[in-house]
């Protein structure tokens, strides 16, 4: 049994944005410069010409994080309403979406979705957003969680999911293509799926009740872990009689744990339901080890921002 990787540190690996962005290119995505800030986007996304969609990612931007100067777009403790509104303002007109609604959401690791048909002057509580209506910008959050965005090609309609390991085991993307069939007449084989940065199977590790939670959930799940996920999903206690142990308390070996790939989980439920393989970009950076890009909730301790995977269609 291949042994598992030292959990990430928090150390930085150190490359340029630049050559992230001809990683990038190659996979399928494009990065960019606007202003200060460096954008990501998918390419099968870029052919649409009605959708206006990107990636955020950390580099430029008004937020002070220790001595760092960051693209931080979420609300956080650390950092000021004024310098993430302006944040914002700079991220949208990067995009070329300076003049749309921004749809954001206040996101609770669960499969609750909305459809959005104007401009909300609150954030709803879910995970996914869906439209057809053009001006509105729908926004999702992430510093590890997997975004995904979606674009039903024939009838001009997207949406925005944010995928954690709840979210990917509730099929919270699968559902959002449901909404969109039942609102949209949305068919799979029309859909072009973007996957954000997210952590990878590199640094995302997980215990005994995420791996039994997916071995419940899909036949496939062992294709998506590395570890000892047979023995973890089986419920198998590693030490079922710890009193007869000689370890003195407190010095007990931790738990076995596996990593997850959770692009995978997400490009599988994609698959599943219909949309086709050459239709789903995934980026293949990881938040945790490229914290000098982006940034990571475990990569650096909690102590981080957010970034934003935006969509919507052009007014």
């Amino acid at each position: 049994m291949r042994k598992l990787r030292k959990p990430y540190t928090g150390v930085r690996r150190r490359r340029s944005a630049d050559r992230a962005g001809d990683g990038a290119a190659r996979a399928g995505w494009r990065a960019s410069r606007a202003g200060r800030l460096t954008l990501m986007r998918a390419s099968q996304l870029e052919h649409l010409p009605w959708a206006v969609h990107g990636f955020s990612t950390r580099s430029g931007g008004l937020s002070l994080l220790g001595e760092e100067r960051v693209l931080n777009l979420g609300w956080a403790e650390w950092d000021t309403r004024e310098a993430v509104e302006a944040n914002r303002a700079a991220f949208l007109r990067g995009l070329g979406g300076g003049r749309m609604w921004l749809v954001t959401l206040e996101q609770c690791h669960s499969d609750v979705m909305y459809l959005v048909d104007s401009p909300r002057a609150h954030e709803l509580r879910g995970d996914a957003l869906v439209t057809r209506t053009p001006g509105l910008l729908l926004a999702v959050q992430s510093a590890d969680c997997v975004p995904i965005l979606l674009a039903d090609a024939r009838h001009r309609a997207v949406a925005a999911v944010h995928a954690g390991w709840r979210g990917t085991l509730a099929r919270i993307a699968e559902k959002t293509l449901g909404r969109m069939r039942m609102e949209f007449d949305t068919r799979a084989e029309d859909v072009v799926a973007a996957l954000g940065p997210a952590i990878g199977g590199c640094c995302y590790e997980v215990g005994p009740e995420v791996a039994q939670a997916f071995a419940a959930q899909f036949p496939e799940a062992r294709e998506w872990f590395e570890g000892p996920f047979d023995r973890l999903a089986g419920g198998d206690d590693p030490a079922p009689f710890p009193w007869l142990s000689m370890t003195p308390p407190g010095h007990e070996e931790p738990a076995p744990r596996v990593r997850l790939d959770l692009r995978a989980a997400n490009r599988r439920q994609l698959e599943s339901a219909g949309v086709p393989a050459a239709q789903i970009a995934a980026n293949a950076l990881c938040t945790a080890c490229r914290t000098d890009l982006l940034f990571s909730h475990r990569g650096e301790r909690g102590r981080t921002g957010r970034m934003m995977a935006v969509i919507g269609i052009r007014a």
